[in-house]
C-alpha cells in the first residue's frame, strides 16, 4: 500500500444558530477536508478546523500547507501493513513558517491529513479506527471496544434568556453532564448559573468555560463566586499568553482548572505539568494535529496523574464526529466528552450516516472499516469553497 493522491477541499460549513463565547462568534466554519487514495483505489477521508484564535493558522494558512505537504520522505513510502502505516504517520510533520510562534502551528491542516491517510488504510485492512489504539503499542486481535459512550451537552453564551432556554432543553434531553459557557460581559453568571442549577437538578454534573475572558487577578473570585452552583471544573479561565499566572492561583481554587487553549501540543503538556497550571487536558483532535498525537496527550495525562476531557470544536462535521466516537469508545478514563453535534448544529454534516447523540448524549460505537462513514459529495460539492488535487509520484 502507498499513498497515490490527495485531494483537499477548502469548504464553508453553515450553522444552525451562531454560537458565542468569550472568545468568538460564529454562524459558519471555514474548514478542512481531504481525501487520501491508495494505489489500491481506497480512499480516506479527513478533517480539519483551522482556529487562528488557539492553533495560530487560519484557513488560507492552513489550505497552503496541505498544498505543500509532509515535510517527510515517508509520505512516498509504502506499507506492508497497518502497524508500519501508523508508525510513519506518528513522524509526519507540517512545514511551519519560521516565525510560528508555538509548535501547534498548523495543527488542523495535519489533522485533516493523516485522519484522511489512517481512514484509507484501515479501509484497505478492514479494521474500525476505533482499534487504532492498541495499535500504537501493540497489534491485538480482539481490543477492548466500549459499545457505547455518552457525551454531554453545551449551554452558549448568546444571552441569559437564551441560556435558561437551553438549560430546559438540557433537562428535557437528560443529559447527566453539562458545560456552560461564562465571561460574557453582557451576563451575570453567577444568576445565570443558579438557575441553570435548579433547572437541570443537582445529580448534572455542571462545569464551566471561560474561553480566556478574565485577568489572573480576577480567576479566583470569579470562580468561588460561580463555586456555589456546584461546579466540577473552569476551562481555560485566562488568555493563553498569561496561562503561567496558573500556577499561583491553582492552589486557592476549589474546583480543578482545565486548560483548552492552552493546551495543543506535547511541548504544551510538558509545560503545563512542571509548572503545576492545570488539572485536567481539554484533547480536541483538530487542534491537537490529528488522532496519534491526542493518543499521546491523553497517554501524557495519565502519566502526569492528570485527567482529560475528549472535545470538539464548533462547527465539526460527521468526519470529525466519527473519528471522535472511534476514539471515545477505545481510551479510558474519559473524564468529559463532547461531540457529534451533528444534526443539532451544522447544515451540512458531509456524512450519509447521522452521527448525531440521542437522547441523553448515548451513541454506538461504530464497528465498519476505517471512519466506517460515507461523505456526501454532492453535499462535499455545495460547500466547497476551493480545492487542490496533488498526485504522489
Amino acid at each position: 500500500m502507498r499513498v497515490a493522491n490527495w485531494h483537499i477541499y477548502h469548504v464553508r460549513i453553515p450553522l444552525k444558530k451562531t454560537i458565542r463565547h468569550a472568545s468568538h462568534t460564529r454562524k459558519a466554519t471555514d474548514s478542512l477536508i481531504v481525501r487520501c487514495t491508495l494505489d489500491t483505489g481506497q480512499t480516506g477521508w479527513g478533517e480539519g478546523l483551522p482556529r487562528e484564535y488557539v492553533t495560530g493558522e487560519n484557513i488560507d494558512a492552513a489550505f497552503a500547507m496541505l498544498r505543500e505537504l509532509p515535510n517527510s520522505a515517508t509520505l512516498h513510502a509504502s506499507f506492508e501493513n497497518e502497524r508500519e502505516a501508523v508508525r510513519t504517520a506518528s513522524n509526519w510533520d507540517i512545514v511551519r513558517p519560521s516565525n510560528a510562534v508555538r509548535a501547534c502551528y498548523g495543527n488542523s491542516a495535519r489533522c485533516a491529513m493523516e485522519l484522511a491517510f489512517l481512514d484509507a488504510i484501515f479501509r484497505e485492512v478492514g479494521r474500525p479506527l476505533s482499534e487504532l489504539p492498541a495499535m500504537t503499542n501493540s497489534l491485538v486481535e480482539h481490543p477492548k471496544i466500549r459499545k457505547r459512550v455518552r457525551y454531554s451537552g453545551a449551554i452558549t453564551a448568546e444571552s441569559a434568556k437564551k441560556q435558561l432556554q437551553q438549560a430546559v432543553k438540557m433537562r428535557l434531553f437528560g443529559f447527566h453532564q453539562v458545560k456552560v459557557k461564562v465571561g460574557v460581559s453582557e451576563i451575570d453568571d453567577a444568576t445565570s448559573l443558579k438557575t441553570i442549577r435548579r433547572i437541570v437538578g443537582r445529580k448534572v454534573d455542571l462545569r464551566i468555560d471561560a474561553n480566556e475572558a478574565w485577568q489572573c487577578s480576577d480567576v479566583v473570585r470569579n470562580v468561588e463566586r460561580l463555586s456555589s452552583s456546584g461546579i466540577t471544573s473552569v476551562e481555560q479561565p485566562v488568555p493563553h499568553s498569561d496561562v503561567v499566572g496558573l500556577s499561583k492561583i491553582r492552589p486557592q481554587l476549589s474546583v480543578p482548572i482545565m486548560l483548552d487553549e492552552s493546551l495543543c501540543h506535547r511541548e504544551d503538556a510538558v509545560r503545563a505539568y512542571n509548572e503545576g497550571l492545570c488539572d485536567l487536558f481539554n484533547i480536541r483532535l483538530s487542534k491537537c494535529g490529528g488522532i496519534l498525537p491526542s493518543l499521546e496527550l491523553k497517554q501524557m495525562a495519565v502519566n502526569f496523574g492528570l485527567g482529560f476531557q475528549l472535545g470538539c470544536q464548533v462547527g465539526e462535521t460527521g468526519i470529525l464526529s466519527a473519528a471522535g466516537r472511534h476514539i471515545a469508545c477505545a481510551i479510558e478514563p474519559i473524564r468529559y466528552l463532547e461531540g457529534s453535534y451533528d444534526r443539532f448544529l451544522v447544515k451540512e454534516p458531509l456524512t450519509k450516516e447521522n452521527l448525531t447523540f440521542g437522547y441523553g448524549g448515548r451513541a454506538r460505537a461504530i464497528n465498519r472499516p476505517g471512519l466506517g462513514v460515507i461523505v456526501d459529495e454532492a453535499a462535499l460539492s455545495r460547500v466547497t469553497i476551493r480545492e487542490h488535487s496533488q498526485t504522489v509520484h
